[in-house]
């Protein structure tokens, strides 16, 4: 028998309990069934971006018609607009780390039906002097969970953020892509054909696509983006 020690010990740390209302969770996550059904999951969006789209299905939005991303395909399984939001912040800003556990689950679970998953999951790299002043990088602890459930390896040291960004909060689509214009950088080892780069958020895709650009042109062939969450630079929506 082989035993999922890295699951088991997780369990035994931080015991399954809703972190929405402290509830005993019964879902196998750390989430009770009924904060479960008031989650903002996305039904439909585009296979491009994972913009919400209003019809149903999923097909692609007007913007990637006219200007196709970087990458090749992008999931998000949730909006980013509460609870979803609070649970990302507490995770970035005050290290709750089981936040991590249950948003990589559901990040694990929306594609848990995929046959042609990637050869590496790729967090998006924070910068040394970021990782210093916060000691973690979220997007790998949720790239972590993610990678346990799908049973997909992570790499985190084929890419660097090479220039210290500043915060992508609060500028415009345009400053965002300049913010982070050649701000990444790839190892010459780097080999794999396939693979997903993950993260909490995605606003413009400007930061993915930005990496998805020094990955492309060091021999990767297909990129996904797989995000916790979905914004846009509109007004956050309280519902």
């Amino acid at each position: 028998m082989v035993y999922n020690w890295s699951g088991i010990i997780q369990q035994w740390l931080f015991p399954p309990t809703c972190l929405l209302c402290g509830a005993h969770a019964t879902t196998g996550k750390d989430l009770c069934a009924g904060c479960e059904r008031t989650l903002p999951f996305i039904r439909s969006s585009c296979v491009c971006c994972a913009l919400p789209l209003a019809i149903s299905g999923h097909g692609v939005c007007g913007e990637c018609l006219g200007h196709p991303p970087a990458f090749d395909s992008a999931t998000a399984p949730l909006r980013y607009r509460e609870p979803v939001r609070h649970m990302i912040q507490a995770l970035k800003f005050h290290r709750r780390y089981p936040h991590a556990r249950l948003l990589g689950g559901l990040l694990a679970e929306s594609l848990s039906e995929r046959s042609d998953l990637p050869d590496w999951l790729i967090p998006v790299p924070l910068h040394p002097d970021r990782f210093r002043a916060r000691g973690f990088n979220p997007s790998a602890e949720i790239a972590r969970e993610v990678g346990r459930r799908l049973q997909l390896p992570l790499e985190t040291r084929s890419a660097m953020r090479t220039r210290a960004t500043a915060s992508q909060v609060g500028l415009s689509a345009v400053d965002r892509v300049r913010n982070v214009r050649r701000a990444f950088a790839v190892k010459p080892s780097f080999h794999a054909r396939h693979v997903a780069l993950i993260d909490d958020v995605m606003t413009t895709g400007s930061t993915v696509g930005e990496l998805a650009k020094a990955l492309r042109a060091a021999g990767a062939e297909r990129i996904e983006v797989w995000v916790c969450a979905r914004a846009t630079l509109a007004p956050p929506d309280p519902g």
